[in-house]
């Protein structure tokens, strides 16, 4: 997290639609994978709570991301963002959210090592706690109720109670965000972040003999490392990181009643995050979220699938960034590892010829989920990985700056993603499968991938 003691917007208003007309349009506009509130007075009080609510992230804070992601975007730094698929209520607890940050942070040392380049880090975490759906309702046996889109709507026991839309869990996920964005700061300022422990702790990886192959880079970084407290680099100063909050914007009510004015400037900044996007699912040009997000001041991704044509690029642009401003805008592909090396190369070529500046960013999960023999939604490692190497393979043929990594993982020994080199079986997943939605990469997974990309970073860098 950056400083925030030179924010001013903890007393800055909430826009009204007479001051920012614009930022009420979407409400006339076809709003997809909405919740549906089950009682309009508690909608009515939970909205009106969140709306003079301090705001959970700052001005500021999104300024300095924006100037980040400009940077990643001209290949002057790398994106690393990661956490749950989605958060719960329950799982805010201090020891998870310290091994989410823990591992975002170990992978962020060997990226940084691989790319020679700094690396944003950035959470799904304070805010991800609403998911899109394929379909509105879920059917056990004879029963069909609405289906489970995230604590911030519903719940995910199966009964007509916890599956009812409830709209006073707004208020509850804005509440959780703070806790969580408060501990992530405790962490990330006070000496959790210190280089020398975070690359200690990949020490424990490399312990393992399944991770031998990657001995010779982990050597390197200890040479590195050993090398600066040598000369007496400033490790004081590299005790605190810069750390960043992420979520999909998708319930628009929650988002827009956490929309505040900054006092600087007087633009409208989205105060639930430092980095929104829109997903695969909501990024129709002339719907809801594409139109409220092009109204707020926070850099903006879109998830684009295997069926995102370039054209659709060139129109998120001119809808989102018009201004073609660095840093603003973040293509997040997501097209699986058997169609990354086709699909992707006539987007980059287009939106590179247009003169747009945007950020190429690869999500290796959710266009590679499959269903495993015993039933469980599964992702397999190998996969992962070769749209990461696909991504990689597309931009340097091009001569474009593969810019960042998106994922979902987990600091915890989960079981939900089959393979890696100490390698994750089926019957795992009996005991150690814990998401409520998608399946992640455990820690050590995560931590695999870590050393696989930056080998990718490593081998463009001396191209």
């Amino acid at each position: 997290m950056t400083d925030l003691s030179a924010t001013t917007l903890s007393s800055a208003p909430v826009p009204s639609a007479a001051d920012y007309p614009g930022l009420d349009a979407w409400r006339d506009l076809p709003a997809v994978q909405q919740p549906t509130w089950a009682d309009s007075e508690v909608f009515r009080s939970s909205v009106a709570e969140l709306a003079v609510l301090p705001p959970l992230v700052f001005a500021g804070e999104v300024d300095v991301l924006r100037g980040r992601l400009a940077a990643a975007a001209q290949g002057k730094a790398f994106l690393l963002q990661g956490g749950d698929c989605a958060e719960t209520f329950d799982g805010a607890t201090a020891d998870k959210i310290s091994a989410r940050v823990r591992t975002i942070l170990q992978m962020a040392v060997v990226l940084t090592y691989g790319a020679s380049l700094p690396v944003i880090k950035m959470g799904r975490m304070a805010g991800q706690f609403a998911k899109p759906r394929s379909s509105n309702d879920e059917t056990r046996g004879t029963e069909t109720l609405p289906a489970y889109r995230g604590d911030m709507v519903n719940g995910y026991d199966f009964t007509p109670e916890s599956r009812a839309h409830d709209a006073a869990r707004m208020v509850k996920a804005y509440h959780t965000s703070a806790s969580t964005l408060n501990l992530i700061r405790a962490f990330t300022q006070g000496g959790f972040a210190d280089l020398r422990l975070v690359h200690h702790w990949n020490r424990g990886f490399m312990a393992n003999p399944a991770h031998s192959r990657y001995e010779s880079l982990a050597r390197e970084i200890d040479r590195a490392v050993k090398f600066m407290d040598a000369c007496g680099a400033d490790f004081d100063a590299l005790k605190r990181v810069e750390f960043f909050a992420s979520h999909e914007a998708l319930v628009l009510d929650y988002e827009r009643a956490l929309t505040r004015i900054d006092s600087r400037t007087g633009l409208p900044y989205d105060t639930s995050g430092h980095f929104l996007w829109i997903g695969e699912r909501t990024r129709q040009l002339d719907g809801a979220h594409v139109d409220f997000l092009s109204r707020v001041r926070n850099p903006i991704g879109v998830k684009l699938g295997p069926n995102s044509t370039a054209d659709d690029a060139l129109r998120l642009i001119e809808k989102l960034d018009p201004q073609r401003e660095p840093g603003r805008l973040t293509f997040i592909t997501r097209m699986g590892a058997g169609n990354i090396r086709e699909k992707l190369p006539p987007l980059v070529e287009k939106v590179t010829a247009s003169g747009a500046q945007v950020l190429w960013v690869t999500d290796p999960m959710h266009g590679n989920t499959v269903t495993s023999p015993n039933g469980y939604k599964t992702r397999i490692f190998d996969d992962v990985i070769d749209e990461v190497r696909g991504f990689f393979e597309v931009h340097k043929g091009l001569g474009t700056f593969p810019g960042g990594l998106h994922v979902e993982m987990t600091g915890d020994d989960v079981a939900e993603c089959l393979g890696g080199s100490d390698p994750i079986d089926q019957e795992a997943f009996v005991d150690r499968y814990e998401s409520v939605c998608d399946p992640r990469l455990n820690h050590m997974q995560s931590l695999e991938m870590a050393f696989l990309v930056a080998g990718s970073l490593a081998a463009k860098k001396g191209a």
